[in-house]
């Protein structure tokens, strides 16, 4: 609100001002308080003598608000090759493909939480489930919706992972991607994301994916006959030029100490895909 020159400035918006305060009422005086007292005028030739108001935004101060200017995204190079064994100190992209049941995302988090440097985890699953209401379950029946909410996600980790990078974070991302579909599927992370992006594949005997599968619920609980059906599709990766790693026997630990090795001989000879 503007005031007139001369006019009083508006009381402070303090404890018992502003229009949601309750005026107490004095013991013994029920009902309503009288009228306020009148607001003398402003005498005569005497109009605001301080600095002139100012209209211009003014932009926020970095030691006062830690406003922080980003760097902007772009397609993710390929990385130069660490100095030491496993993938030490490098910034890269990865994509960690397998299976429902194949402990993608349980090694994913464990393989970024033990870098050394900043490492971030996006899993395509969790990104997908941000969408609550009209959320297209394929479970319930593969679909138009279902199929444009997966490349709505994907398209999100990827500039999720571009601003990572851009920021001297590496990102490591998961997704059941199908050797079949090479264009929506690992196509499309290359483009999301760019030629940088390491993909390696987790996939373990049917047997341990059927097993991890039962101990799943929820939406992410998938029949016995789909995973049998999304396992056999994975094997399409062998002869597919991309590393895999058969983690039947492995626990969390050794996966994510090997998947590290894997990806810095990637680093040093990138496969072809």
């Amino acid at each position: 609100m503007q005031h007139a020159v001369g006019a009083p400035l508006p009381p402070p918006q303090g404890p018992g001002n502003g229009p949601w305060a309750h005026q107490a009422q004095p013991s013994g005086h029920p009902g309503p308080p009288g009228p306020p007292p009148p607001i003398p005028p402003a005498p005569q030739g005497q109009g605001w003598t301080g600095p002139a108001p100012q209209h211009a935004p003014v932009p926020p101060s970095r030691e006062t608000t830690g406003h922080v200017r980003l760097p902007p995204g772009g397609p993710v190079p390929l990385p130069a090759p660490p100095a030491e064994p496993g993938t030490g100190t490098t910034t890269l992209a990865v994509l960690l493909i397998g299976p429902a049941g194949a402990g993608k995302t349980t090694v994913a988090k464990l393989w970024a939480g033990r870098r050394r440097v900043p490492t971030a985890h996006v899993s395509l699953d969790d990104v997908r489930e941000w969408v609550c209401s009209g959320f297209a379950d394929p479970q319930a029946g593969w679909n138009d919706h279902s199929e444009a909410q997966y490349r709505l996600a994907r398209r999100t980790c990827g500039f999720a992972a571009r601003n990572f990078l851009a920021n001297g974070i590496s990102c490591i991302l998961d997704d059941a991607v199908f050797p079949d579909r090479p264009v929506i599927g690992l196509g499309g992370w290359k483009r999301h994301v760019g030629p940088g992006l390491l993909p390696v594949v987790l996939l373990p005997g049917l047997e341990v994916v059927l097993e991890r599968n039962a101990a799943r619920s929820g939406n992410r609980r998938l029949s016995d006959e789909e995973v049998a059906r999304i396992h056999g599709r994975m094997a399409g990766w062998y002869g597919s030029g991309l590393p895999i790693i058969d983690n039947s026997t492995y626990d969390v630990e050794t996966t994510a100490r090997v998947l590290d090795d894997v990806l810095a001989r990637s680093i040093a000879s990138p496969p072809a895909w």
